[in-house]
């Protein structure tokens, strides 16, 4: 056929060049292969690939605890307490006196309603108050201030051991013994023999013979900072506030413990609890 290329040297041109492009694409394949196993043993100080970090979980920092109580309720403020614990549902203790509870029916009303309250915890805060405050007489007695811790947890029909003594700063707990005026010691004692778990506080929000507080809400959180941050607490990242209901009864006090909690609970440092989820109460 004359529009066929017989011509022999076309066929041989066409094999040869097949063969050297097979050739070339074996030995680029087995070049590429070797310095690829080389290389890989090669670390370069400008890249880094740790795979173990990528796996790890991110770390959450967890917020350091404070523990909001009230003291001698149900009483003047105490309504005014609830209200803001209702607006803004945070959890606080209100350690209740025995007595308050039974002195008249609006005080009572308000006893209920504690009760009710799913974001109030109670504690026992004696039945007399010391007897109304005289303190010296009530320590020296130590039966007797057991058996007024006693009568209030009967009284008020208390599930929970835990108290706080009348105007004493006193831990009884299974790794904190301290006593604030050593001459209540042996009545600290007597009511910590009795089953109860006596908890006092790392800082007081303060207030005038007028119940007005003494220290803005600004000032109390800068000392709540101040304590994280000297390691002042009985324990470590956990700090226990004292405060009395009858101080918030004032428009203004309502206004900055609102302010104050609202402050806590937008925090990305701290978080409020239950006192009984206090670490040296809650294991034991």
């Amino acid at each position: 056929n004359k529009h066929m290329n017989t011509h022999p040297s076309r066929y041989f041109n066409a094999s040869m060049l097949l063969k050297a492009s097979l050739l070339t694409i074996t030995f680029t394949a087995i070049y590429f292969y070797k310095t690829g196993k080389q290389f890989s043993n090669i670390s370069f100080p400008f890249v880094k690939s740790d795979t173990t970090n990528a796996l790890k979980p991110l770390l959450i920092k967890k917020k350091k605890s404070i523990y909001l109580t009230f003291d001698d309720g149900p009483n003047k403020g105490t309504s005014k307490v609830l209200d803001i614990i209702k607006q803004e549902q945070i959890p606080v203790t209100m350690f209740v006196i025995g007595e308050h509870v039974f002195y008249n029916l609006e005080q009572k009303l308000i006893w209920d309603s504690l009760k009710a309250n799913k974001w109030m915890e109670i504690a026992n805060h004696s039945f007399t108050h010391a007897f109304n405050n005289k303190f010296s007489r009530y320590y020296s007695m130590p039966k007797l201030v057991a058996d007024d811790f006693a009568k209030c947890a009967d009284s008020l029909h208390f599930k929970s051991n835990i108290v706080r003594t009348p105007g004493r700063n006193i831990w009884r707990t299974p790794n904190i013994n301290y006593t604030d005026i050593k001459s209540s010691s042996i009545a600290a004692d007597s009511v910590y023999k009795r089953g109860f778990v006596l908890i006092g506080w790392d800082l007081e929000w303060r207030y005038t013979k007028r119940h007005n507080l003494i220290q803005t809400d600004s000032m109390l959180l800068a000392e709540v900072n101040q304590m994280f941050e000297k390691g002042e607490t009985k324990i470590s990242d956990h700090l226990v506030i004292l405060t009395h209901d009858r101080a918030f009864y004032a428009a203004e006090d309502s206004a900055a413990l609102h302010r104050f909690i609202k402050q806590i609970k937008n925090s990305s440092e701290y978080e409020l609890d239950l006192i009984s989820k206090y670490p040296d109460i809650r294991k034991n």
